[in-house]
């Protein structure tokens, strides 16, 4: 059941170093459990600051603390093996896109991180931002106690823009990450029918009453939080609730103004380009944005397509052009 969607985005750095938390271990990408824990312990006791007599012992130890808290948690180490083997150590990363998305985590989710710990900006680039619209949305918070509800759960999907054009029930399939019996990382799918609000943004949240961990003692089940992203669009790009629809226009029509044929998210209209336009004038489609309230506008950018000099004859138009027309496209820059 669908109770109601909130704004919270996440925010990353442009670029940090990648780590390679399975290097900084020294163990296998298939390690299982009880590996990842016996290697921790022996490093950890190797550079704990206290003891070891290594240089860069405290430096280490930060960074093994920070592998560890990934990859002995099933959820962070999944999502982080969604990356690969990802650029060397070191070298600047940034975290695509759809990272994380079709995840299903307990708690904040991705960004669940302990109590103040001082992580690198390349785990906060990961799991510092993600999941904090969850808890807005409604996130436990103190409301009530875990005895007497279930823990809430966090997921990212990526829709199509027609989602939040159209609205309606889609089918997501989520994978849930575990430990199975022999230690390994394993995950599970489930398929929810959503429910998706029309007009919804990326970023917002939606929030599946009980879908989330049974409670413990019988009593009340959490919540699933799914926090929407869309892919790119082949024709529409969005901005809040305004979409930009890069628009080929000819020369002459640009020049002489025309009544040409243009996609909108709702069908194809007539669209009258004004004479003496140029490379780059927006004309704006009143409400046929985003869906809401006050619905946001399409924004049609003019580009001017050039038609190819691939004969005699359409090499002698352009010849004829230029000799008619006085025209110098760098006169602004002095030359």
């Amino acid at each position: 059941m669908i109770l109601g969607f909130t704004v919270g985005r996440a925010e990353y750095p442009s670029a940090v170093e990648f780590k390679d938390y399975y290097q900084v271990m020294g163990v296998a990408r298939d390690a299982t459990e009880a590996e990842i824990k016996q290697a921790y312990r022996r490093l950890a006791r190797k550079y704990h600051p206290d003891v070891s007599k290594e240089k860069d012992a405290e430096a280490r130890f930060k960074d093994l603390g920070e592998a560890y808290e990934v990859l002995k948690s099933a959820e962070k180490r999944a999502a982080y093996d969604q990356l690969g083997a990802g650029p060397r150590p070191g070298e600047n990363f940034k975290p695509p896109p759809d990272w994380g998305s079709g995840f299903e985590f307990s708690g904040a989710g991705p960004s669940g991180t302990a109590g103040g710990a001082d992580y690198s900006d390349f785990f906060e680039s990961l799991f510092g931002g993600a999941g904090a619209g969850a808890r807005r949305a409604g996130h436990r918070g103190g409301r009530a106690s875990a005895e007497d509800r279930g823990e809430d759960h966090h997921a990212k999907v990526l829709l199509d823009l027609d989602a939040t054009l159209q609205g309606g029930s889609r089918q997501m399939t989520l994978r849930v990450p575990e430990i199975d019996a022999d230690g390994r990382l394993v995950s599970r799918e489930r398929t929810l029918n959503v429910q998706v609000p029309k007009g919804i943004l990326p970023g917002q949240t939606i929030r599946l009453a009980g879908q989330g961990s049974a409670a413990p003692a019988g009593g009340k089940a959490g919540d699933l939080y799914i926090e929407v992203e869309f892919q790119p669009h082949p024709l529409y790009k969005l901005d809040g609730r305004d979409l930009y629809l890069e628009l080929p226009v000819a020369p002459w029509e640009a020049a002489l103004g025309a009544t040409v044929k243009t996609p909108t998210p709702n069908g194809v209209v007539e669209l009258k380009i004004p004479p003496g336009s140029h490379a780059g004038s927006k004309l704006r489609l009143k409400s046929r944005g985003l869906p809401a309230a006050t619905p946001g506008d399409l924004y049609v950018v003019l580009q001017i397509a050039l038609p190819p000099a691939a004969d005699e004859k359409s090499k002698d138009a352009y010849r004829a052009m230029a000799a008619a027309l006085p025209f110098n496209p760098r006169s602004n820059l002095g030359v």
